[in-house]
């Protein structure tokens, strides 16, 4: 298994590749620019929000595993991913790898077709790729290989959710409510004061709210009063 990457780190390094090869004249991105590839919508999975110091901190994290570099020397510093030389992979395998780390599990056939916007992957292209990146324990099966539809993964996952990412997709039930028949642990002592307190904590701002409006309608029906505005019947 490859060393294990966070959501965050695994997202940015994707962006990284993405951009290096769909763009007509590829650049180093600058922080701002990774931010807005992490949090795009489209190709991603999860949908993230995140911002420029967690950013920059996983550019730092991924400089120091020797996966990204900074460039430095213009008006704004810029990061250029080196992962050709890290993992030596080919295109097409960075490809594979960079849509996987974008969107996580999905068949071979899925990761093969969407990878091809970045680098072009016939069927036997991406079976010779996916193959060489199983054995560098860069790509996981987490469903039997032979198996129709089989999924797969980048192999930057931890121990534990490679091991709940597996169940989820052998059973395709979440592991989160896979859980032993047990019998019904009884509510805390004080589960039933607490709830009690918050339902009068509710209905006494419920009524300091309602005591609010009506000084304030009282307030206004004065001064129409005053100004000799006929107030407007409420229906």
């Amino acid at each position: 298994m490859a060393e294990p990457l966070s959501a965050l780190e695994r997202r940015v390094l994707g962006v990284l590749v993405e951009k290096a090869l769909t763009a007509a004249a590829p650049e180093p991105l600058t922080l701002n620019a990774v931010v807005v590839g992490s949090n795009q919508k489209s190709n991603r999975d999860p949908v993230m929000i995140v911002e420029e110091p967690e950013v920059d901190a996983a550019l730092e994290r991924l400089q120091r595993k020797g996966l990204v570099f900074r460039i430095t020397g213009g008006r704004t510093e810029r990061w250029r991913h080196n992962l050709y030389e890290a993992w030596k992979v080919t295109k097409p395998e960075l490809a594979l790898l960079a849509e996987l780390l974008l969107r996580g599990p999905q068949t071979a056939a899925e990761a093969r077709s969407r990878a091809s916007r970045m680098e072009p992957l016939d069927h036997e292209t991406a079976t010779a790729a996916i193959q060489r990146l199983v054995e560098q324990g860069l790509i996981v099966w987490l469903t039997p290989e032979n198996r129709r539809g089989a999924v797969l993964t980048h192999g930057f996952h931890a121990a534990d959710e490679l091991a709940r990412l597996q169940a989820v997709h052998a059973t395709g039930v979440s592991v989160d409510v896979i859980e032993p028949a047990s019998i019904p642990k009884p509510p805390p002592a004080d589960a039933t004061p607490s709830a009690e307190k918050r339902l009068n904590d509710a209905l006494a701002e419920i009524a300091r709210l309602r005591a609010d409006v009506n000084e304030l309608r009282a307030t206004v029906t004065g001064l129409q009063e005053a100004l000799g505005i006929k107030p407007a019947e409420r229906s």
